[in-house]
């Protein structure tokens, strides 16, 4: 995943939805997708667009945005669909600045205090009895199958379950919103989010401090999310999530 610069070619479709707002590229994930910033006299609006690929969809993304949105803050959804190749979701912006914004990575301390909290507070927010979407150990192993991984079968069974919550579904840096002040604000790209143990998200989390803020924070990210390093769980949903 990288930041795009101005060079970044505009899909027909992106322009069409941006009509004749001003279009900048802040985003490419690591598929090709690419997410343009739309800003004209109404506000801010996210045009993500990308090719369809089966491990998840913009419009299970938009599914779990719209469920979510009573309970957390997340961006409101404008538009949704797809093309045979393609597909889009266009977003209402939302404040914040991604936590591997440069202001944030040069304050990696700040930055991790908030992807904790901010993480805790979505597990508490999100009610469990009423999710309907799964990120169970099957689930991803049974996603992960269908693109043709193989998953290693010490991998295919968990630990029991310390926490059953609702999981972002990739807890990476890039995915929470910080605020000028240094707390989070809201969480971004949901497209797998659904019920797991709190320590499939808090794994990632604790991983992607690694690779944005170098190494050492874990202990920090743990603190801030308010819980005590679990070896075991940590290192089975860390391999889990490079398995799949």
């Amino acid at each position: 995943m990288s930041i795009p610069d101005e060079s970044e070619p505009v899909p027909d479709r992106v322009r069409a939805l941006a009509g004749d707002a001003t279009l900048e590229p802040v985003w490419r994930n690591n598929i090709g997708g690419v997410t343009f910033r739309a800003t004209d006299a109404d506000g801010i609006r996210f045009v993500k667009w990308g090719p369809r690929n089966a491990e998840t969809s913009m419009r299970a993304e938009a599914e779990r945005l719209r469920w979510a949105a009573p309970f957390t803050p997340v961006p409101r959804v404008r538009d949704e669909g797809r093309d045979a190749a393609h597909e889009w979701l266009v977003t209402e912006g939302i404040a914040g600045r991604s936590a591997v914004d440069p202001r944030w990575v040069a304050q990696p301390g700040r930055a991790v205090r908030a992807l904790g909290r901010g993480l805790r507070a979505l597990h508490e927010a999100l009610p469990v009895e009423d999710c309907p979407f799964s990120w169970s150990v099957p689930d991803r192993v049974a996603n992960a199958a269908v693109r043709g991984v193989r998953v290693p079968d010490d991998l295919r069974d968990a630990p029991p379950v310390d926490r059953l919550v609702v999981c972002h579904g990739d807890a990476c840096a890039p995915n929470t919103l910080v605020g000028d002040d240094g707390e989070w604000t809201a969480h971004v790209d949901l497209g797998a989010l659904g019920l797991a143990d709190r320590w499939a998200d808090i794994a990632v989390a604790a991983l992607s401090t690694e690779w944005n803020y170098g190494p050492g924070w874990h202990g920090a990210l743990l603190d801030a999310y308010g819980v005590a390093p679990d070896a075991t769980r940590l290192a089975f949903y860390r391999s889990l999530w490079n398995a799949t």
